[in-house]
């Protein structure tokens, strides 16, 4: 593919985030001899557990990168939008028994919703961000690829993205290695050029997923039970257990049990009852799930052709064919089945290296059961 190059004298706006990999992009891009300027977010404000939050370093971060490039900083605040749009819908999935992926989300209604349109009332072109993603172009439109560094490959994230929102969407780092970033930070003086990568969910931060959810759910405990309805425990809320699951279940001592590790099987919210299983168990993998809320970058997926897919971040890509149900939803047919698809979680599908969009996991199963 051949990369995305704005014109010149395009105004670009960076979502400068406080982090290594924005920090470069702005530099990418006012070197490139584009008018840059910095735009920091505001998304979370601290109702509990005080002292989690990166965002006050993270600001201080992105002012001293601004400074260092000589480009303006601009910061905003969309903590209402994002509790509207983003974390109302993340609540809303925990107390259904579903895993979501809210980073996915806040890409598509903060970052290049409310974040853009906010460069736009400033006069940009562009809105760009330190994504490992490539934009190129497929049949004459805007495409979304994957970055050239596979272990940092962030097309996951996008791709739920609108058409409309990758047309003024930029991706500087998309043809980089992480390290090539970081050294290239390091030459330029800014803070950021060894600063940690921020991992997990955004609003999380680093306190326990437990103790954060805690805060909004009341615990409703239940049975922990084997797929043959054997009590083995107790749980303490459905919110707080994914599927492949294997640390704190707390289960030890069953009696003629082996001494393989139990992992969640599954989440049944009608009877509020987890089901674990030993080791690698059969019930752990499917190789058919049914996605709703479809979006596509460009063409929608065509019935019976292979195309690629994650289930999840990392996930490497997996050979699969689809299926229509109707015109928000699909059925995947894996040719390998997979572990752990969890429901709430998102299907990317890839034609090569470009990135078709996805939908939301509904529901997994097996051709022969």
């Amino acid at each position: 593919m051949t990369p995305y190059t704005p014109p010149q004298g395009a105004k670009i706006a960076v979502g400068i985030s406080g982090g290594v990999d924005s920090s470069v992009a702005a530099l990418l891009l006012r070197d490139a001899g584009y008018d840059v300027f910095g735009i920091f977010m505001k998304n979370w404000e601290e109702t509990y557990s005080s002292g989690y939050c990166s965002a006050e370093e993270d600001v201080e971060d992105a002012r001293d990168v601004c400074e260092t490039l000589g480009i303006p900083l601009h910061t905003v605040n969309f903590v209402a939008e994002y509790h509207e749009r983003v974390f109302r819908h993340f609540l809303a999935e925990y107390g259904a028994g579903r895993t979501p992926n809210p980073d996915i989300l806040c890409n598509r209604e903060i970052k290049f919703a409310e974040m853009a349109h906010y460069a736009a009332e400033l006069g940009a072109d562009y809105l760009a961000t330190g994504h490992y993603a490539r934009r190129g172009t497929h049949h004459g439109a805007p495409a979304l690829y994957k970055g050239v560094d596979g272990s940092k490959d962030q097309s996951y994230f996008l791709s739920q993205i609108t058409p409309a929102q990758l047309d003024k969407a930029l991706f500087p780092l998309g043809g980089m290695a992480k390290s090539d970033v970081r050294r290239i930070a390091e030459q330029a003086g800014l803070v950021t050029y060894d600063k940690k990568d921020s991992t997990g969910i955004c609003f999380i931060g680093e306190r326990p997923f437990r103790d954060f959810l805690a805060n909004y759910f009341e615990n409703k405990p239940g049975k922990m039970i084997t797929p043959q309805g054997v009590w083995v425990g107790e749980h303490i809320g459905l919110m707080y257990y994914t599927i492949g699951q294997r640390q704190g279940l707390g289960i030890g001592g069953i009696a003629g049990a082996s001494e393989e590790p139990w992992y969640v099987l599954d989440k049944n919210p009608a009877d509020n009852t987890l089901i674990v299983g030993q080791g690698e168990h059969p019930l752990l993998y499917h190789d058919t799930l049914t996605a709703r809320q479809l979006a596509w970058l460009n063409e929608a997926p065509e019935a019976g052709r292979v195309y690629q897919a994650k289930t999840r971040y990392r996930q490497p890509d997996q050979p699969c064919r689809i299926t229509w149900q109707g015109e928000d939803e699909i059925t995947v047919q894996f040719d390998e089945p997979q572990r752990a698809i969890t429901p709430g979680q998102y299907l990317v599908l890839y034609d090569g290296e470009r990135c078709l969009g996805g939908g939301v996991i509904e529901a997994r199963s097996n051709r022969d059961v």
